[in-house]
């Protein structure tokens, strides 16, 4: 096996070992993909993403950022709040979510609102830029030049079979989420989830 295909396969791998984590973003494609609603636009923005940001971190962007924490100090407050008025909504919705029907899978919700929450959930989020961008491109930097390269594009598939496999997947627990009880379980993990990540980011400095 070659340099470049050793690379890309350890790209992969390290790429999947830091997506597959729950978070925030991943529980927002879980549901958008559960309830089938803009569900390619959702997978699109969150892999582009990372795309976006895997790139910075192997082309070196990750030195700037340690050499910056106050960019991580801002981007702490500011997904801290978001991640907490989220988890509030969340858990209003526990309270009045309803069985998944045919009627309501297709009933969308504004695609510049859904775009603009998943967008906030990714970019507001500062462990993404320590995972994608300071991590990955840490243990990029070990490798020659070329082959760095062939690990980004790696950790960018992963990205992208990742997403992918959530969002559309997920419509297979559809008859699961037919019964509004399971809609307010899913909310209220959601919920709390986001809220223990919220309170974690607002008190880590």
């Amino acid at each position: 096996m070659s340099s470049a295909a050793v690379a890309a396969a350890s790209g992969l791998g390290f790429g999947l070992s830091l997506i597959a984590a729950i978070g925030a973003q991943n529980a927002f494609v879980l549901r958008q993909g559960i309830r089938g609603r803009h569900v390619l636009a959702v997978v699109t923005v969150c892999a582009a993403s990372d795309i976006v940001l895997i790139a910075a971190g192997i082309g070196g962007f990750g030195v700037l950022v340690e050499s910056a924490p106050e960019v991580l100090t801002v981007a702490r407050y500011a997904g801290a709040a978001f991640l907490i008025g989220y988890a509030v909504l969340a858990a209003k919705r526990a309270f009045a979510s309803a069985a998944l029907s045919a009627e309501s899978g297709r009933a969308s919700a504004a695609l510049g609102a859904t775009v603009a929450t998943c967008a906030a959930l990714t970019w507001l989020n500062p462990h993404v830029y320590l995972d994608t961008v300071v991590l990955l491109g840490s243990f990029a930097s070990t490798y020659a030049s070329p082959d760095r390269w062939f690990l980004g594009a790696g950790a960018m598939l992963a990205s992208v079979l990742w997403f992918t496999a959530l969002g559309f997947g997920a419509r297979l627990l559809g008859p699961l989420f037919a019964r509004p009880f399971a809609w307010r379980v899913l909310d209220t993990v959601i919920a709390a989830m986001l809220l223990g990540l919220g309170l974690g980011l607002l008190f880590s400095g």
